[in-house]
């Protein structure tokens, strides 16, 4: 359990979704509220709020992996499975804004199933994960889907489904597996993702993603409860990383879609 320092530059703008057909939404831009709200410095708690997010799946399907690859920049071929549930926080700074994402980490073995499911509520996030190389961990994303949802009130989460280990599928294969991967995200109301922890493809464009997307719900929220009328905190005109350091400073902020 750790906080993570290694966040990439995240532009005012969300990023480009992996495909059209899977997406929850086509916005390029913030809300006009969001950008005003942090252009103007009125953004309330939200500097001091974590979101959460809980990562579910089958056993070896490399919930882990990818966890360690944005997180850590790390892969690690001598995995071992999670026991119970471990977490990463990994801190961004948007629009000059303080932002913070709590990943939950959940085994994916049945007998820590009662564990892990006491740390699904409160998920403002919920990313079901699957192996492009093994058709039946996708079938099983839903019942992990529904798992999680029984924890959470009814709309209060983004879906995201994710496949992972695209380096070890051919195009033509993966192609046809995610034709399926699509045809379940549109049934569970999730966007879909493909990506690889062992070469980082895809990896931070998605959980840069997910941050854009949790950032705009906490601070439409956060208008919504203060009528538009927040303290100033923070400064600034870009996602950073925090603290900033000699590496992050060299970043360039992620294109717009």
């Amino acid at each position: 359990m750790r906080a993570s320092n290694s966040s990439p530059l995240i532009a005012l703008y969300y990023l480009q979704w992996y495909t059209p057909e899977a997406c929850l939404q086509f916005k390029d831009h913030f809300h006009a509220l969001v950008r005003s709200a942090c252009q103007q410095r009125n953004t309330g708690t939200v500097g001091l709020k974590i979101s959460k997010v809980v990562v579910v799946g089958d056993l070896y399907v490399g919930k882990t992996s990818l966890i360690n690859r944005f997180c850590k920049d790390i892969f690690d071929r001598d995995y071992k499975a999670t026991i119970g549930v471990d977490f990463e926080i990994e801190r961004f700074e948007i629009a000059g804004v303080p932002y913070n994402l709590q990943i939950w980490d959940t085994a994916g073995q049945e007998k820590f199933k009662c564990i892990a499911s006491a740390y699904y509520r409160g998920a403002e996030v919920i990313i079901t994960v699957f192996d492009l190389a093994d058709i039946q961990t996708l079938e099983h994303t839903k019942q992990w889907l529904e798992d999680a949802l029984r924890e959470n009130e009814p709309g209060s989460s983004f879906i995201f489904l994710v496949g992972t280990k695209k380096d070890l599928v051919s195009g033509a294969a993966c192609e046809r597996t995610e034709l399926d991967a699509i045809r379940f995200a549109n049934e569970m109301q999730a966007e879909y993702w493909s990506v690889s922890a062992k070469t980082g493809e895809n990896v931070k464009e998605f959980f840069s993603r997910v941050a854009a997307l949790a950032f705009e719900q906490s601070m439409l929220k956060e208008l919504e409860k203060s009528n538009g009328r927040m303290a100033q905190i923070g400064a600034g005109n870009l996602i950073r990383n925090s603290p900033e350091t000699p590496e992050s400073n060299s970043q360039a902020s992620l294109n717009c879609c």
